[in-house]
């Protein structure tokens, strides 16, 4: 006969249900915590994907040639108006001269065209004298013919000077007329001297070009060029990180965004600042991602047939501008972790400072 099993100890009928009891707390405190999670994710929206970004300006020179004066260092803090490097001016000097010489030139031709138009003056008024002698003697001695105090050669000789007289006149008119084409505002000598000026106005903008300034306050970074090197025109030669406006894009998946609205508060964690959690206010959320599938291709939309068993959120970036923090310092592309606090002022600030050390 097989041996009978002992029977449970007083022990073992004790711990049975203790044991059952604990699992039951341990499922319960799982949930209950699964719930405060999901509540706290619902009502405050957060995210790790999410990094430091500012403005980046690109530094190019607007004209070519070789860097003869440098004054900067890689990540070196400039003020707007501060002089990065020097392009070498001296070709551009000399284009200068020459603008300066042919603006003076055309200036002479345009004295000379004034004078032109003030002696064409003078020989109208001299040929409308001779005009009105000729006319007034032919209307004196024409009626002397009658008489035969004069002869019909001499009358006639008379009406010609008359003719020639009146024909002098409108050759002196014309002759004005065209002097003062030349020097009025659509003349010749007057587009000439507008294209001079335009090309000296060139040639000193290409002089103030050869000076190279900061455009905005900012960190040079990726310098990567020394005094020697030729810059070309419009090639970036380095970069200025622009730290007006530091700011955090972060991705939140679209199931949050009807949480997320322009002016809320945020409390941002840097990982290149620990312990400092760093306030911020949401600027706005992105509108558009670029999606290859159903991408727009000859002004269609490309859509393969696929059929998604699962369906993931997409992620939208939300930009929130970050306020001044003593002792961060922000660097663009560090990473970040950004939890939406409220709308309130007061709610976020109470928040954040119980969470500072």
């Amino acid at each position: 006969m097989p041996p009978e099993p002992n029977p449970p100890s007083r022990s073992d009928l004790t711990r049975r249900p203790v044991g059952r009891l604990i699992s039951l707390a341990v499922v319960l405190g799982a949930i209950v915590a699964s719930v405060i999670v999901w509540f706290e994710l619902t009502r405050h929206p957060r995210t790790t994907d999410a990094f430091v970004r500012a403005n980046i300006v690109g530094i190019a020179p607007h004209v070519s040639g070789n860097i003869v004066e440098l004054n900067v260092v890689d990540n070196q803090r400039m003020q707007q108006g501060d002089l990065l490097f020097v392009v070498d001016p001296r070709p551009y000097e000399a284009v200068l001269a020459e603008a300066q010489a042919e603006l003076a030139m055309v200036d002479l031709d345009v004295q000379a065209y004034r004078r032109a138009v003030t002696a064409a003056e003078a020989a109208l008024l001299e040929a409308q004298a001779e005009a009105e002698y000729a006319i007034d003697h032919l209307a004196r001695i024409e009626p002397l013919l009658a008489d035969e105090f004069v002869t019909a050669d001499e009358v006639q000789r008379e009406r010609a000077k008359a003719k020639a007289a009146a024909a002098a006149v409108e050759g002196a008119e014309a002759d004005l007329q065209r002097a003062r084409r030349l020097t009025g505002d659509d003349g010749g000598i007057n587009v000439r001297r507008r294209r001079a000026e335009a090309v000296l106005a060139d040639a000193e903008l290409n002089i103030e070009y050869c000076y190279v300034r900061a455009p905005v306050d900012g960190y040079i970074t990726n310098l990567n060029i020394a005094r020697g090197t030729y810059a070309n025109q419009g090639e970036q030669v380095f970069a200025l990180v622009d730290d007006s406006q530091w700011y955090v894009l972060a991705n939140f998946r679209e199931t949050l965004l009807d949480r997320i609205e322009p002016g809320m508060v945020a409390e941002v964690w840097l990982l290149s600042c620990p312990g400092h959690p760093v306030r911020g206010t949401v600027q706005g959320v992105g509108r558009a991602i670029y999606q290859v599938v159903g991408a727009a291709k000859d002004a269609l939309a490309d859509v393969p047939p696929t059929l998604d068993w699962v369906r993931l959120a997409q992620r939208f970036p939300v930009r929130i501008y970050l306020e001044e923090t003593p002792g961060c310092s922000y660097h663009s592309g560090a990473t970040a972790t950004v939890i939406i606090r409220s709308d309130t002022t007061g709610e976020a600030d109470r928040t954040l400072s119980m969470q500072s050390p």
